[in-house]
């Protein structure tokens, strides 16, 4: 039933199996956050402050759309997870089978109704009228690719579900030197601009992909699946749901929050939105550290709760937690003092360079302070608890991220510093948040 790139989570040193899984899924985060900085950093060279705006603009709302799915899969991870805990690879396979019909009704969907509301979308966001056409462009063209974003998404969790976070390293890798390649063909030589980067993305997805399932056809997983099971169990779907749609819920909420943030600054002006649009892709680089710590916690706890060693899961949730924030220290280092520098890798214009760095150094503290939170979600998560997540994501975004960061943008002589601070206030109260729920979880207000 083994097999030497599955990670067993449930004996052996806790810090060995995290490390050994949180790796991959680093590296495999690290290399999809590249699509769109390589996007926005090819742009910036061969474009103007409009098409760095639109692509800004454009790869917010697939990152959104990106993020929902990727937490909507994580039922599916945590499922199987557990599955494979409780050793029953034949249940894994129907959760597999299950998560495929699912995804692919859910891809349909969104590709029709990102392709007929691009418009709507991008004049929702208040994007400048420079940058208007582009950025629609972009949008639609990521969206003819939805099928593709969620085939990439649906079978890392399936892997990471049975403990496998190399391949989907391997997978994303290939992907992203697809989309270098393509960055460089279509925006450089063929002078696309923002359409161009989009279609590098889309292409490198599609290989990506291709290249998954060709390597899974070869490869013995510790589950029992076969076509037969892409059928949907009435059972393995409501557990799926059950936990994915309390996260995908909660992540689709602070999305749209930064959404809204997005909208705030680009009302500010051309120079804030351009600037805001490259701090975003720095953000996506070391805010990694935190994503991946809790992925590797979901499915650490997963597993242990399965197999009914919960003390060991909640070493794992505080291990995760002190490495993390050792980590982080250095991305708020980078952030605060260095963003900058950061920034001048993407434009060479020195006012959208300002811009992106005073929003790195309002922005910085979170890099530290969201590793603990992400432990605690990655904790819930992996026990099936989902619905505290979702009730401190919708809170957060609505009651405070939303909120103080309208307020930030109009004080007297503000600055996307100031913006940029309501991410890690809105995170301390996260962290509060769950204080609370684990003090509730301990006297037995929250079934385990």
């Amino acid at each position: 039933m083994g097999n030497k790139k599955e990670n067993s989570f449930v004996e052996g040193s806790v810090f060995g199996s995290l490390i050994r899984f949180a790796v991959p899924v680093l590296g495999a985060l690290i290399l999809q956050a590249a699509y769109g900085a390589v996007d926005l950093l090819v742009v910036g060279q061969f474009g103007d402050a409009s098409s760095i705006s639109a692509v800004g603009t454009g790869s917010s709302v697939m990152q959104m759309i990106t993020f929902v799915i990727t937490s909507l899969a994580m039922g599916s991870t945590v499922i199987i997870g557990q599955h494979m805990g409780e050793r029953k690879p034949e249940e894994a396979g129907n959760a597999v089978g299950t998560t495929i019909v699912l995804f692919a009704v859910i891809g349909i969907v969104l590709t029709v109704v990102l392709e007929i509301f691009a418009g709507n979308i991008v004049r929702l966001m208040q994007t400048p009228e420079e940058a208007y056409g582009k950025a629609v462009s972009y949008i639609r063209i990521c969206s003819g690719g939805i099928l593709i974003i969620i085939a990439y998404n649906v079978i890392s969790g399936v892997l990471r579900g049975v403990g496998n976070a190399n391949l989907p390293f391997l997978f994303v890798g290939v992907a992203c030197v697809v989309n270098i390649i393509g960055d460089l063909l279509f925006v450089a030589v063929f002078h696309m601009d923002a359409a161009g980067a989009a279609l590098a993305t889309v292409l490198a997805q599609l290989v990506s992909v291709l290249m998954s399932i060709w390597v899974l056809g070869r490869q013995k997983l510790p589950i029992s699946f076969s076509k037969k099971q892409c059928r949907v169990y009435g059972w393995e779907l409501k557990r799926i749901l059950n936990v994915g749609v309390p996260i995908a819920l909660q992540e689709a909420m602070v999305q749209v929050s930064f959404l809204v943030i997005n909208s705030v600054v680009n009302n500010m002006g051309l120079m804030e939105a351009a600037g805001y649009g490259v701090a975003q892709k720095i953000v996506s680089f070391i805010m990694l550290v935190p994503s991946s710590i809790m992925q590797s916690v979901s499915a650490f706890v997963a597993q242990n709760i399965g197999a009914g060693k919960e003390e060991r899961a909640r070493q794992g949730m505080m291990t995760a937690m002190m490495t993390g924030c050792a980590l982080g220290t250095l991305m708020f280092l980078a952030g605060f003092f260095g963003g900058a520098q950061l920034s001048s890798l993407f434009t060479q214009d020195e006012e959208v360079i300002a811009q992106s760095a005073a929003y790195l150094r309002g922005l910085s503290a979170e890099c530290i302070l969201t590793c603990i939170l992400f432990s605690c979600i990655g904790y819930f998560n992996g026990c099936g608890k989902s619905i505290p997540v979702m009730i401190q994501g919708i809170s957060s975004a609505f009651c405070i991220r939303i909120p103080v960061s309208i307020f930030m943008s109009r004080l007297p002589e503000t600055s996307l510093m100031y913006v940029g601070m309501a991410t890690p206030i809105t995170t301390v109260y996260g962290i509060l948040f769950f204080l609370i729920c684990f003090a509730m979880l301990k006297r037995g207000h929250i079934r385990r």
